[in-house]
């Protein structure tokens, strides 16, 4: 893969389709466009027939990007085909023939990355665009697409650069009458850390809107755990039967509340038990609980046991048409449908919760979470030391870490993985 190689790639996804958009950028894309047709003037959609060795190829919408005032800050263009498998096969064999290559996975998004066009987080976050499902998705995709990471994550590094510049005078003008700014550069810094760690710790609400999360519904057998999740999904999604152990397996269904994707799953009771495949369902149940970001344990109304404890847990008593509910517990009866619309709304705004709908922007990927462990490790030896050149050298340490973060510093050990998972024509 060379940066002065000219690329294409199908950016409208594969498929037969009434419109194809094929994109390109390279310093040779305009000879190779115009070696098919005429360019159209810059940043205007004209129709021109697509001609190669004397053939129509197609009758096309043709749009010219001259650099910089492209995607990627190079010579791009886009041609609008018809979407037929022959007329894509027949351009692409032109523009082969012509010098251009097809794109690598997220190598659009990754020269304009190297052209200046955006930061690493933003380059981030178009995938994440491209890959949103739901509203809540779409619009943490958005601010951080937005650049709301970007200046959070300017103001730290300035602020570390302004104590990096503290210590060195402190440093450098040891035995002159200068200003004590000791305090001033410590107060700075703790406050600083405090931030670092505020957003570590809503690192994983993010990382949990951009994945989904997953509820797992549980308890013994024949207390409704399929009825419920049958009932949650609006389908019958799970079989229903009066014979205890017949879930034996775990059962998905896909949800969105609030905007916000869920996995709902129903599993195996929990039980003792000498049948072999019904004892793998249950410790397939146990395993699925250990890996939920929610349990939603269902119990009998008549026999509700223990409530658990945590945030985390849910614990709703079934059957309610047969028996009260116990005081604090949930109650729904799945067989009529009272209080299920109740336990809709108690799950919507735990979902809300557990994704931080509408916080601080957060950073969302495992190589963020990295980046500011590494800073606030840095930040917190450099308060620890009371010598001030491992100060100052703990501080440019911290300016590094963040700078991983954007990708002003150690780009290149980091584009492989942040790209390769970009579609092709991103």
């Amino acid at each position: 893969m060379s940066a002065d190689d000219t690329i294409f790639a199908l950016a409208s996804g594969a498929g037969r389709s009434a419109v194809a958009v094929v994109r390109l950028s390279g310093a040779a894309c305009g000879r190779i466009v115009g070696a098919l047709c005429t360019l159209p003037p810059p940043r205007q959609a004209q129709l021109r027939a697509l001609r190669a060795q004397g053939e129509t190829l197609d009758r096309a919408l043709v749009l010219w990007f001259p650099a910089p005032g492209s995607y990627t800050g190079e010579d791009s263009a886009e041609l609008h085909l018809h979407g037929g498998d022959a007329v894509l096969e027949a351009v692409t064999e032109a523009l082969v023939e012509r010098g251009a290559r097809p794109a690598e996975p997220g190598e659009f998004t990754r020269r304009a990355f190297l052209g200046g066009k955006m930061d690493l987080l933003e380059a981030e976050a178009v995938a994440d665009l491209v890959d949103a499902e739901t509203p809540q998705q779409r619009a943490q995709a958005l601010r951080q697409l937005g650049g709301e990471q970007g200046r959070l994550l300017a103001d730290w590094t300035s602020r570390v650069l302004h104590s990096l510049a503290m210590q060195e005078a402190m440093i450098d003008f040891a035995e002159e009458d200068v200003p004590d700014v000791e305090a001033e550069l410590v107060d700075g810094l703790r406050r600083l850390q405090r931030e670092l760690q505020q957003h570590l710790s809503s690192s994983r609400a993010g990382e949990r809107l951009r994945r989904g999360l997953v509820f797992v519904i549980t308890g013994p057998p024949n207390v409704g755990k399929s009825s419920l999740l049958n009932a949650l999904a609006g389908r019958d999604a799970a079989i229903v039967s009066s014979l205890p152990g017949t879930t034996r397996d775990v059962v998905p269904v896909e949800l969105v509340l609030a905007g916000i994707p869920v996995t709902l799953v129903d599993t195996a009771g929990l039980r003792e038990t000498c049948d072999e495949a019904e004892a793998e369902g249950v410790r397939r149940a146990r395993e699925q609980a250990a890996r939920a970001d929610l349990i939603i344990e269902v119990s009998d109304a008549s026999a509700p046991g223990d409530p658990p404890s945590g945030p985390d847990h849910v614990h709703v008593a079934n059957k309610t048409d047969l028996a009260p509910p116990a005081p604090g517990l949930l109650g729904v009866s799945v067989r009529t449908g009272d209080g299920i619309e109740d336990l809709r709304r108690a799950l919507t705004a735990t979902a809300r919760r557990l994704a931080g709908v509408g916080g601080s922007p957060v950073f969302n990927r495992a190589r963020h979470v990295t980046a500011l462990h590494e800073a606030d490790g840095s930040i917190s030896a450099a308060l620890a030391s009371a010598h001030s050149e491992i100060r100052a050298e703990e501080l440019r340490l911290a300016l590094q870490s963040l700078g991983r973060l954007n990708g002003r510093v150690d780009a290149e050990a980091v584009l492989d993985v942040v790209f390769s998972s970009f579609c092709i024509g991103k």
